[in-house]
């Protein structure tokens, strides 16, 4: 059994910064990649940024390219989410994810963090 927990959401201003971790527990894996979705109300989940383990190639949603930052933390199947300027439009429950083959298709997703942004 694997388990993914997010921590690092909360409440901000319009132009704050928040930073999210995600770490992987339970059962040992080896991720090829790990990512950041996120969902807001009323809308389908979206994708914000994943990042190769092997080698640190990250990608991002053209929407956060700048603002976001995503890195791999010390510990195995760990990650972060750096989210500056945040906006409004930000507001989402965030979820991390993990890959063990091929980045882009995720076999473990976590329960999700809400990220809210204020005006």
């Amino acid at each position: 059994q694997v388990q993914l927990v997010e921590s690092g959401g909360g409440l901000v201003q319009a132009g704050g910064s928040l930073r999210l971790s995600c770490a992987a527990s339970g059962r040992t894996f080896s991720s090829s990649g790990m990512g950041w979705f996120r969902q807001a109300p009323g809308k389908e989940r979206e994708f914000v940024a994943a990042i190769r383990m092997s080698d640190g190639t990250t990608y991002y949603a053209d929407s956060v390219k700048g603002r976001f930052t995503i890195s791999r933390g010390n510990a195995k199947n760990t990650v972060y989410l750096q989210m500056n300027s945040l906006k409004p439009d930000d507001t989402a429950v965030y979820y991390c994810a993990a890959a063990l083959y091929e980045l882009g298709s995720y076999e473990y997703w976590g329960q999700g963090t809400q990220v809210t942004v204020s005006s």
